[in-house]
């Protein structure tokens, strides 16, 4: 399962290295290379996906992916793969802190933006490097040049503005499929984005006028943010609010199984989102372990959606029983001593 959630932009459901990927022997000696090779169907056309890590003698790594034998970015494999995925690291996401519900989002945003995860590590690049010029002091003492921060917070704010459109146009189309959504197993929630310049976005503000305000609001935080040792304010600020609509209760505020629900319900409806979407491919949903903690009713209830959608759903538990629901409606395989074989 990790290995398909590779085929999408990042990092992969367990936020790895590529790098932390490659066999070790007994000894705990690193493999010189790994790979990955995929067959994907993407409408009446058969796709191969190659995606490799090589090390040289001084460790370092060489990164390489192909589409169709043709080097490919992680855009092109994001127009392709629409991936999202559910795993038990994330059941704790309401009432972690912001920045675990600012990851489950914006993967969440990938999957309608494939270029969103671009943006983002644009964003968080010359973040950095702001933060380091600030923190070397004023140009006259060797530190920073005005002239460099200013090129750098014009590419904070560009990416950060694309950034913020994208969140809105996800949430608003997410929100629209848990509304229409009949009521059931999984509570209907309300979504919502807290960021400055997400809440522009929304109100019609032109792009331009985010990044001109993002701009102005970068250049007059300077001094704060070098006495911070930080950027204090920006869309790697912006937390995401769910309530659970029927009880008109925070998330964070809701018993554990309530949350796993509302997480599921969340899941569903971006899925159902992503199917009726005109620009993209139906997605493919990773769900590890999802099934583990729900009673038989949901169980059977998360099955049945995962049915009507039409779309492949990955699956894993430990317990065959777990998937009886399903009845003639799964495939099933089993994993043992790393050999998989059709169960």
């Amino acid at each position: 399962m990790e290995a398909v959630s590779m085929l999408s932009p990042g990092r992969g459901l367990r936020g790895a290295e590529f790098t932390d990927l490659i066999r070790r022997d007994a000894e705990g000696k690193l493999a010189r290379s790994w790979a990955l090779s995929s067959d994907v169907r993407d409408g009446d056309i058969d796709r191969k996906i190659n995606l490799s890590l090589e090390l040289d003698e001084q460790g370092r790594s060489k990164r390489s992916a192909k589409l169709d034998g043709v080097p490919a970015t992680q855009n092109d494999l994001g127009e392709l793969m629409r991936i999202i995925w559910l795993t038990p690291s994330m059941d704790r996401v309401f009432v972690g802190p912001a920045g675990d519900r600012r990851r489950f989002l914006d993967r969440q945003v990938m999957a309608h933006f494939p270029a969103h995860g671009t943006f983002s590590a644009a964003y968080d690049k010359a973040m950095r490097q702001r933060n380091a010029l600030l923190e070397r002091g004023p140009r006259n003492r060797g530190g920073a040049d005005p002239a460099w921060l200013d090129a750098l917070e014009l590419g904070m704010a560009s990416a950060a503005a694309a950034m913020a459109l994208h969140r809105v146009d996800a949430v608003k189309v997410m929100q629209e499929a848990i509304l229409a959504r009949p009521e059931g197993a999984f509570p209907k929630a309300l979504i919502d984005l807290d960021g400055q310049f997400e809440t522009h976005a929304a109100n019609g503000v032109a792009l331009t006028d985010i990044e001109q305000e993002i701009v102005a609001q970068l250049r007059e935080n300077r001094s704060r943010d070098q006495a911070a040792g930080r950027t204090t304010e920006g869309v790697h600020r912006t937390d995401l609010r769910v309530i659970h609509a029927p009880k008109g209760l925070p998330a964070d505020q809701c018993s554990t199984g309530e949350q796993k629900a509302l997480l599921i319900g969340l899941i569903l409806a971006n899925a159902q989102a992503l199917f009726e979407r005109d620009f993209a491919p139906s997605p493919l949903l990773l769900l590890d372990e999802a099934a583990a903690h729900l009673d038989s009713d949901r169980r059977a209830a998360l099955y049945d959606e995962l049915a009507a959608l039409g779309g492949q759903a990955w699956l894993t538990g430990t317990d065959r029983s777990l998937f009886d629901a399903f009845g003639d409606r799964a495939q099933r395989f089993e994993v043992s001593d790393g050999i998989v074989r059709e169960d």
